[in-house]
């Protein structure tokens, strides 16, 4: 008879723990960066650069990591290398006040951090797939863990100030760094009948590059588009609604909500998920990104930016779905992560473009600035459209 303790050590809980933590640095980082630069003398256009520059190196990096955490024994080695990583780049934190400091030691941090999240997802996807369990309910885990340091470091922030943003994201990294070290091989031992039906194409081509066809990449740009926005929310939109004179004890709420809105989606979505192709589910992203923009355009009153940030869901939560299901349905195990991280490559292009841009107009134009991002969602139902009309979908 097996023991309360080994009936619940799975595979599946085993990566749930690790999902959890895998965005508690971006929660520090939303509450506090923005702030924490202000307060070191650094202005918006060099905020701009800083929260941009990470996603230059993820731009190099992202593939070159997929391909590496592919070809590996498991998964599980690449991330436990990715989370030490992470924590070590961090502590020069503490010896840097400036510019130049600042952009160089925060691009290690933020890049590094970058490359743990489409990892992680690409293994667990398939893993799940595999075993016949629910991907969105791990993954729902990981908005949870963001939520819940959104919150607390909300409190944090309004007790302590943006003075404790270092001492913080350290010790969330380096929490998970010694977290990663319980994840479970994600690799079937060797081919076996699976559970769960896997809808993945077995006659996709073995290598990424064979794949790269305009119909499959005009969906993961017109994603990588609408999460441009998500990026310019990171890293604006905390120090914006500061200077709209939104009160401190709303920003980690603020930021908060989006995020529970998104794990109440994921938590759901084994329920009505399969009714949707992959790239409707990307284009209903879009459109509720456009909304969701152009709302936070006009710098509305607290209790419409509540609403607003709902919207997230969507915007990030189901077009993220969308974007994941689109690659496990259209390539093969061998370069899952190596098109997860084309598809985070993208992202990062669209992210660093964004901030760059919405960093130069924030100056002159305050939250007017957002109509960039509703540009970007536009745009982005374009490039679906134009992809389904190339290559119809094979199926719910």
């Amino acid at each position: 008879m097996q023991s309360l303790a080994s009936r619940w050590d799975t595979p599946e809980l085993r990566a749930t723990i690790y999902q959890f933590t895998v965005y508690f640095p971006g929660g520090v980082a939303s509450v506090f960066l923005g702030i924490w630069l202000f307060e070191n003398g650094i202005q918006a256009e060099q905020i701009g650069f800083i929260n941009a520059l990470p996603t230059l190196l993820l731009l190099i990096l992202n593939v070159v990591v997929g391909r590496i955490a592919d070809k590996a024994d498991d998964w599980r080695t690449a991330l436990i290398g990715l989370s030490i990583v992470s924590a070590l780049v961090a502590l020069p934190l503490f010896y840097v006040s400036e510019f130049w400091g600042i952009l160089f030691v925060w691009a290690l941090c933020a890049s590094s951090n970058g490359l743990v999240p489409p990892v992680i997802d690409a293994a667990t996807v398939r893993m799940t797939r595999r075993n016949g369990t629910d991907f969105g309910v791990i993954r729902a885990w990981a908005t949870v863990g963001y939520v819940a340091s959104a919150i607390i470091m909300g409190s944090a922030l309004s007790t302590w100030g943006a003075e404790a943003f270092v001492y913080l994201y350290v010790a969330v990294v380096v929490a998970r760094a010694l977290l990663a070290f319980l994840l479970p091989r994600f690799r079937a031992p060797e081919p076996q009948l699976t559970v769960a039906a896997v809808t993945a194409d077995q006659n996709a081509p073995s290598r990424l590059k064979d794949s790269l066809k305009l119909w499959f990449v005009l969906p993961l740009v017109a994603f990588a588009l609408v999460n441009g926005g998500n990026a310019i929310m990171g890293g604006f939109a905390s120090l914006l609604w500061h200077e709209n004179g939104i009160g401190s004890y709303h920003i980690g709420p603020l930021l908060a909500v989006s995020a529970a809105a998104e794990a109440a989606l994921m938590f759901g979505w084994r329920k009505f998920g399969g009714r949707f192709t992959a790239r409707n589910m990307i284009m209903v992203s879009a459109i509720a990104g456009l909304v969701r923009f152009a709302i936070m355009a006009f710098s509305p009153p607290v209790w419409l930016l509540y609403v607003a940030q709902c919207l997230h869901a969507l915007s990030f939560g189901l077009g993220y779905f969308g974007m994941v299901h689109f690659i496990a349905n259209w390539t093969r195990e061998e370069n899952a992560a190596e098109a997860q991280g084309f598809s985070n490559m993208l992202t990062q292009a669209a992210a660093m473009v964004g901030l760059i841009v919405f960093g130069a107009l924030m100056q002159p134009l305050g939250s007017f600035a957002f109509f960039y991002s509703v540009l970007a969602c536009a745009l982005a139902v374009v490039c679906v459209l134009i992809s389904l009309k190339l290559k119809p979908p094979k199926s719910l």
